[in-house]
């Protein structure tokens, strides 16, 4: 019988900051200020994928208005 793989539901910021390639002092700053979404939950923030998504793309966006 095949096992089932618990895919996470959340990021932690330092997963967060390997994922974009960032220094965790980079990405802890994006949270605090909120270019990054995300939720305190008790001592630990944690960030949903889609808000990763968000945030490459907001700045995708932005970058490519710059170039027009």
């Amino acid at each position: 019988m095949p096992t089932a793989v618990i895919e996470s539901k959340w990021h932690t910021t330092a997963e967060v900051a390997e994922m974009l390639s960032f220094g965790l002092s980079k990405t802890k700053m994006l949270v605090l200020t909120g270019e990054i979404r995300s939720v305190k939950i008790g001592r630990n923030r944690r960030i949903l994928p889609t808000w990763v998504d968000e945030y490459v793309e907001r700045v995708t966006a932005e970058a490519e208005g710059w170039a027009a």
